[in-house]
């Protein structure tokens, strides 16, 4: 079993008051920090390494020498900062544990159920905003600086951006009317690291002469070396004396920063995409970086007069086991390819995802044919729509929790043009539970659904998945989303021989004449199988059904599936409000059934919790043992029978 190491709290108290140079110190304190950031989501299994480690010396000297007041006053005083970007937020984490700001022992509780979420939540200590969902952050720093002025508040207020992030179009209407008002009081500094998710920034959307840029919207520009401490520290310095108006500093910065094999710098041009953007590293490589951090540590102490670190092992937490699981983004990457090698119409566009949403496989063999956008869902959209109607057939990728909404109108105009765009979303739904509300996809259905003509499907296995583009593409006749499902799940079912998928028709996966469950995709329909099962222990036969389909449902299916059943109840990995729930349960309504009792909805009630998996299933009622119990409470054995 791996063992992980931490610096435990009074080894970070001694490196606080280390008497050597600021510069020095900051330099220790940076390390350890590193060394903690690493350990924590190495224990979560999954995080932002890459973007964390970028930063934390900007961090650490921000925390250390340059916030008066870091943690304001009862008045509402005090210098604020925040992350736009919010990737690094296991980074911030580690420096507020440092400085005694977070409850130490939430050091263990990255991406758990009430510890620290993936991504910052005002919920959490020192968190001021939420974040995650980029391009907020000056608009929302100028909102708090005119809300303090109007409460006669005082103190500065930082903001952290990412250079990728410079491609979502609100960072740039967000700098005029910033410089306009003469905020001084705000301050932005770019983690300059050059890279985004996985590919660099130049190959996606060249910054070009950023310096000039920033300066025709009326900024105070400066430019420093993100690493150098004594250079951090001059250059704030000096924006000191900068009042009258907004100040930016670019801070050149190194992605994956303080272990050498993690560092953008090491890789070679042959090199298609940064390994370290996201996710936990293997055991080998954890022990690697683990000691090379504590090696400069201890190199920077010994330097210091000071003794080595003491560290705390921990034995690495088991992995759930993923043998035999279905894979829905391979399984999609290989039905794209298929079907572009039978259509050369087919264009595959992507919004800084290729790896996530699996587009490397169509990339490596239709280069000609895949268009990168970078972070711009509406600039990818609506360029999806103008090639629409010059006669080819775009699919567009990002994450469903990023491009429904915030293309939505883009969306729209396109269907409005009665071309054909097919929308694949990923990462969909309430799982994975670890990076938190941002990224957790639970409104989509009801954005897109009301889109004249587009059909929504959700599969529910490998399988499906094929079935649901070849229809999307080949025998539907408007727009589709194709919602997908990113983690690996085990699913206890297996289609029937000879299904297809057919216009708002689902099938069967149980038996039973009790009640009748639908649900879709590969996160609920196995929770509702195992709940099925349970229920039969206790007498009750619940049929639950697959429906695909999220925006429509055949009334004829519909009164055939629910016969002989009194209660019907649905599921939905997504809010209650605006799911394929409301939409069938409106059906049976207006079909108006004699003896049918719709029961109830299960689906997302509240703003999603961040966790691990099951952590989170069972906090909003939706695994297999609330299911049942809920079901149970309201189907009596002895009522059905009658």
């Amino acid at each position: 079993m791996t063992t992980l190491w931490f610096v435990p709290a009074a080894e970070l108290q001694r490196v606080r008051t280390l008497s050597i140079s600021a510069a020095e110190r900051a330099a220790v304190f940076a390390t350890v920090c590193r060394i903690n950031t690493l350990y924590m989501i190495m224990r979560a299994g999954s995080g932002h390494l890459g973007t964390s480690f970028s930063s934390l010396d900007i961090l650490s000297w921000l925390f250390l020498e340059e916030l008066d007041r870091p943690g304001e006053s009862e008045r509402g005083d005090g210098d604020i900062f925040f992350s736009s970007k919010g990737h690094d937020a296991p980074g911030k984490y580690a420096v507020l544990l440092a400085l005694g700001l977070l409850d130490f022992a939430l050091i263990h509780q990255l991406r758990r159920l009430d510890g620290l979420p993936g991504h910052p939540d005002v919920g959490t200590p020192h968190m001021h905003t939420n974040t995650g969902s980029l391009g907020m952050g000056i608009s929302k720093a100028r909102g708090m600086a005119l809300a303090r002025r109007m409460l006669g508040q005082q103190g500065r207020i930082f903001v952290l951006t990412g250079d990728g992030e410079l491609q979502e179009g609100q960072f740039w209407e967000s700098l005029q009317p910033t410089a306009n008002r003469r905020l001084g009081e705000i301050t932005v500094i770019i983690d300059h690291n050059k890279i985004q998710s996985d590919i660099w920034v130049e190959q996606v959307s060249d910054l070009g002469d950023l310096e000039a840029k920033l300066r025709a919207f009326g900024w105070h520009v400066a430019r420093c070396d993100g690493h150098d401490f004594a250079a951090i520290g001059r250059t704030l310095a000096e924006l000191r004396a900068v009042t009258d108006r907004p100040r930016i500093v670019i801070a050149d910065t190194v992605k994956g920063k303080g272990v050498s094999f993690m560092e953008g710098t090491a890789l070679q041009p042959e090199d298609r995409l940064y390994r370290f953007h996201s996710g936990a590293p293997s055991p080998e490589l954890y022990t690697r970086a683990a000691e090379e951090l504590i090696g400069h540590a201890n190199t920077l102490l010994t330097a210091a007069g000071a003794p080595s670190l003491r560290l705390e092992p921990v034995p690495c937490p088991p992995r759930p086991a993923a043998d035999g699981a279905q894979r829905l983004i391979p399984a999609y990457a290989q039905a794209l390819v298929e079907q572009a090698a039978r259509n050369p119409r087919i264009v595959a566009l992507d919004a800084d995802l290729a790896l996530d949403t699996g587009l490397l496989p169509f990339e490596e063999r239709f280069r000609e044919r895949f268009i990168e956008c970078g972070i711009a869902e509406q600039d990818m959209v609506s360029q999806a729509g103008a090639m629409a109607l010059r006669g080819l057939l775009p699919i567009c990728h990002s994450f469903a929790c990023f491009m429904p909404p915030r293309a939505n109108e883009q969306i729209y105009n396109n269907a409005t043009e009665l071309t054909k765009v097919v929308y694949v979303g990923s990462l969909a739904g309430l799982l994975p539970g670890g990076p938190g509300h941002s990224h957790q996809s639970v409104r989509d259905i009801a954005i897109l659904a009301a889109n004249p003509g587009m059909a929504l499907i959700e599969p529910s296995c490998e399988q499906e998945v094929g079935m649901a583009l070849d229809y999307l593409l080949n025998r539907h006749q408007g727009s589709g989303y194709l919602r997908l499902v990113s983690i690996p799940c085990a699913v206890p079912y297996q289609l029937p021989p000879g299904y297809t998928l057919e216009p708002g028709r689902g099938v069967a996966l149980t038996e039973g004449r009790d009640a009748v469950l639908f649900a879709y995709g590969p996160v609920l329909l196995p929770e509702a199988v195992r709940a099925a099962g349970l229920l039969a222990e206790r007498g009750i036969g619940l049929k639950v059904v697959n429906l695909p389909w999220l925006n429509m449902v055949d009334a004829a299916w519909l009164r055939e599936t629910v016969a002989g059943c009194r209660y019907v109840f649905t599921l939905d990995n997504h809010y209650i409000t605006g799911g394929q729930g409301e939409l069938v349960l409106a059906e049976l309504a207006r079909l108006g059934l004699p003896g049918l009792r719709t029961a109830r909805s299960f689906g997302v009630t509240e703003i999603p919790r961040c966790g691990q998996n099951d952590e989170v299933l069972r906090a909003h009622g939706l695994d297999a043992a609330s299911l049942v119990e809920a079901i149970a409470a309201t189907v009596r054995p002895a009522e059905v029978r009658l």
